[in-house]
């Protein structure tokens, strides 16, 4: 209550509010989420975010499956694998920043010379407007660990009987997993994807240390830009109100993907 829903309801009445510390609160009414739709940088902020979350949310579902696949059959070897992609997951988010940082630096970074070493020169990449919300995404989708944890418990789940009457009836393996592998998969994909969507739209650390959310705005984000407003430019009112609409966008898009999606789910065992 005090570290979670005190600071919830405290943010949602100091969004109808003009508070620039030490001064007094000032009731304004709607002013914030006028002056916020009028703002050309919350509507910047707003496509980054949504970019950062298509380029990690669907490529992340895809490869998590994949290396989910690839690394659940039993054995230590497998074992290992499976806790070497589920590390980052653990690994504190500063660390792996600052780690993501020195990989991509233009100068003595390992990713240029790795690319200088076949004859390609390699951009600055956190440095370049055109190159920096591609290397933030690329950073989002290695960290997927959770996601191939999470499909590899699933995959345990799919009906043995179901895959052996389709390799019966001829189908290979790219049919299996098409009509009786992926459809016992759904709910666990529409659950990853829920989360996923709002973890990208909570991205945070990466861009606060590696961009502060340049070059020119490229990496501007959501909740990077309510950080600034409420502790750079102190303006806890309009941040608070950066917040609710954060907050609002989340709830609309996962209404939408249960609308769009939650009726595409096949749940084993339940009733039609």
């Amino acid at each position: 209550m005090l570290f979670q829903a005190g600071p919830v309801v405290t943010a949602a009445v100091l969004a109808f509010a003009d508070w620039r510390p030490p001064l007094r609160i000032e009731w304004v009414g709607l002013d914030n989420l006028a002056a916020m739709v009028r703002d050309p940088l919350f509507w910047k902020t707003l496509a980054n975010t949504a970019t950062y979350a298509l380029g990690t949310v669907i490529p992340g579902l895809a490869i998590g499956l994949g290396l989910a696949i690839l690394l659940r059959p039993a054995g230590r070897g497998g074992t290992i694998l499976r806790g070497a992609v589920f590390l980052p997951a653990v690994v504190s988010g500063v660390a792996t920043a600052l780690v993501w940082g020195w990989l991509l630096n233009p100068r003595f970074g390992l990713v240029n010379a790795v690319l200088g070493a076949v004859g390609i020169q390699g951009p600055a990449w956190l440095q370049d407007p055109g190159w920096a919300m591609p290397a933030l995404i690329g950073i989002g989708i290695w960290n997927v660990g959770v996601n191939v944890v999470v499909y590899t418990a699933a995959l345990g789940t799919v009906p043995r009987d179901l895959l052996e009457a389709a390799a019966l009836d001829g189908a290979g393996a790219i049919r299996r997993f098409r009509h009786v592998t992926f459809p016992a998969l759904t709910p666990v994909t529409f659950y990853l994807a829920i989360v996923n969507v709002i973890g990208a739209f909570q991205v945070f650390t990466p861009t606060y240390l590696l961009t502060g959310g340049g070059p020119e705005h490229a990496t501007l984000t959501l909740a990077l830009y309510t950080y600034q407003s409420a502790f750079e430019l102190g303006r806890l009112g309009y941040a608070s109100a950066l917040a609710l609409a954060m907050v609002a966008i989340m709830v609309a898009i996962t209404a939408a993907q249960f609308r769009l999606l939650g009726r595409r789910v096949a749940y084993l065992g339940a009733d039609s």
